[in-house]
């Protein structure tokens, strides 16, 4: 009897113990000024981030590795300690968002205290460095409505397969049910995929915000794949993926939502390819689309010109002031500029080019959420 309510006892108390939350790993304190990054898996105390002097802090537990490196700007030595664990203080970093990798003995692998973002066309750790209360549009506002993003498969008869869109709808769009709205399409670069405007972008939070500010029209935006991807049944990518956009996937969005329909209520941009991509569409549907695009994406290719590119869309200035509501140029100014382009396509006579300048950045998504944020107000007004 007496072993039985002993039994009984151990069993109880190991239920109790077994409905208790998990600990957290005791986990020694950080530097003074550093936090854990914002894009760290939410275990992670590392990378570890020092706002104030935008400096990072690595940490690779590699015992058995004879060489590991940090790739984000560069390739830089790690140094290991006596327990074999490996570590890096940065130089102060550019704010903003950054991939990176980590090199042990001469293979690039992921850091596993970072969340996964697919970019240059592998899952990437990333690291922010935080900007300060500048960057509130692109984070999230707890006191506004807020829109949702949908995930959703379409057929392409281009394509030949269903192909993947996040669609984000605003607030107000279940509450309105006879209301229509306009409608933006917007592409990512190369390298990345139909999730990076909403999730390295903060597409939705900057969408969110000026909405709610009444400085942006309430509108639908689409976030496309800019590539042409295959399966087992389709073995070899074909077509143009500007005829998908264009042929397969504005008469799906116009079927499946509520949208205003005519071309004064549809805009196309993109980052980087996804701006080349915007400009190769728009000009081959010109009856299509009516507002236009490119963030770090105005670039010609050979020797035709500006005058020439883009089946000659700017060949008649006069043409295309009429057909175009606002063609949106941005860069950062520490990457390649297209300010020659504008203003050749200026003396030319197209006189509905806005440009627009992003302060201290490069080729990089700080550089294409402060485009966004330029942009979106000047739409469908």
């Amino acid at each position: 009897m007496k072993n039985l309510i002993l039994l009984i006892i151990v069993v109880i108390m190991s239920s109790i113990v077994a409905a208790q939350p998990p600990r957290a790993p005791q986990v020694e304190p950080l530097p003074e000024g550093f936090k854990p990054a914002s894009t760290n898996t939410f275990i992670s105390q590392y990378p570890a981030v020092n706002a104030k002097t935008r400096q990072a802090m690595f940490r690779v537990v590699a015992p058995e590795a004879q060489k590991v490196q940090l790739q984000l700007s560069g390739t830089h030595d790690m140094k290991k300690d006596e327990k074999g664990v490996w570590w890096i203080t940065t130089e102060p970093l550019v704010v903003g968002f950054h991939y990176y990798a980590i090199l042990v003995d001469g293979v690039a692998v992921m850091d596993r205290g970072s969340e996964s973002y697919f970019g240059s066309n592998w899952e990437s750790a990333a690291i922010e460095i935080p900007e300060g209360p500048e960057g509130d549009y692109y984070r999230f506002n707890k006191n506004i409505a807020h829109g949702q993003i949908r995930s959703i498969d379409y057929w392409s008869d281009i394509n030949g397969k269903e192909r993947h869109i996040n669609v984000y709808v605003p607030a107000e769009y279940e509450s309105n049910p006879n209301k229509r709205y306009p409608v933006l399409y917007l592409v990512h670069g190369w390298g990345e995929d139909e999730n990076g405007w909403s999730i390295q972008g903060h597409m939705a939070n900057i969408m969110d915000g000026l909405i709610a500010a009444g400085q942006a029209v309430p509108m639908i935006v689409v976030m496309p794949s800019g590539d042409i991807k295959t399966n087992s049944d389709v073995r070899e990518a074909s077509g143009d993926v500007t005829d998908i956009f264009a042929k397969n996937l504005v008469p799906f969005i116009d079927k499946t939502f509520r949208t205003k329909t005519d071309k004064q209520n549809r805009a196309m941009a993109g980052l980087s390819r996804g701006g080349f991509q915007t400009c190769i569409t728009v000009s081959k549907n010109m009856d299509q689309f009516g507002w236009m695009g490119t963030f770090s994406g105005l670039f010609v290719r050979g020797d035709d010109g500006i005058e020439n590119a883009f089946n000659g869309m700017f060949k008649d200035p006069t043409a295309f002031n009429k057909q175009m509501k606002l063609f949106f140029v941005s860069t950062g100014t520490e990457e390649r500029s297209p300010k020659e382009l504008v203003e050749t396509l200026k003396n030319k006579g197209v006189n509905n080019i806005v440009y627009h300048e992003s302060q201290g950045t490069a080729h990089e998504w700080l550089t294409w959420r402060r485009a966004l944020y330029d942009f979106a107000p000047r739409l469908f007004k």
